[in-house]
């Protein structure tokens, strides 16, 4: 698999697993962009950092303005709004669905016009959407509609290809506000998973980069959650 050659645009960079597909993407010879709301903190070697804020239109716009062509986009964008459903805020569950679903919809909206043949848009979705838990109805529903996006832009924005990943529980650096706790979590959930282990940043980056190179792959979910939505 090679990028050489190709623009490679990542927006929600703030995550482990957006550096990761940065970094992996720039090595498999693409020039990258990563976007988020806060450039000065995107600093992986040899990546271009830029503003998005899927919350803000007039930011995407500006976004692929300044872009202008590329072949792949990745929106990695979260806003977790969880909790018990009688103390949930209208404002976090509207920042939930800017983040996973409006703002990537957005994106695609501005950067349609700009692909070069063969390009290719990956989502995020996660396994909330096939294993929902109490007080996750939010996540829930927000990577489920991710899946459906993907499917409903793969046939509008046709032949650009469109997919939606979803991750299962990944030793991302999310994870790590459990503390000592993390550890034993991560224990149980690897003896659940048929896999028998947890993913990491670069399990995700490999499907992610083979799911855009992929020419016969769109409007699909590619789950990579070691079996974690089965067990």
């Amino acid at each position: 698999m090679t990028f050489e050659g190709k623009r490679l645009v990542v927006v929600g960079g703030g995550s482990g697993i957006a550096r990761r597909i940065a970094a992996d993407a720039h090595a498999a010879g693409a020039e990258v962009v990563l976007a988020g709301r806060n450039p000065a903190r995107l600093t992986e070697p040899g990546v271009r950092p830029a503003f998005a804020d899927l919350a803000d239109e007039s930011s995407l716009e500006a976004l692929a303005e300044t872009v202008g062509e590329l072949d792949y986009l990745v929106a990695l964008g979260s806003a977790p709004a969880n909790g018990p459903l009688e103390s949930l805020e209208r404002d976090a569950v509207t920042k939930a669905f800017d983040a996973k679903v409006i703002g990537p919809l957005l994106l695609a909206k501005h950067f349609a016009p700009r692909f070069r043949d063969g390009g290719a848009i990956a989502l995020f979705s996660g396994i909330a959407a096939w294993r929902p838990t109490r007080e996750r109805a939010v996540m829930a529903t927000t990577n489920g509609a991710v899946a459906f996006l993907a499917e409903a832009l793969a046939v509008e924005l046709a032949p650009i290809r469109v997919v939606a990943i979803s991750p299962g529980i990944v030793d991302s650096g999310a994870w790590d506000r459990l503390g000592d706790a993390k550890d034993e979590f991560f224990r149980r959930t690897a003896e659940a998973n048929p896999a028998r282990r947890v993913g990491g940043t670069a399990d995700v980056s490999a499907a992610t980069l083979h799911a855009l190179a992929n020419p016969f792959v769109t409007g699909s979910v590619l789950h990579v959650d070691g079996g974690g939505r089965l067990a």
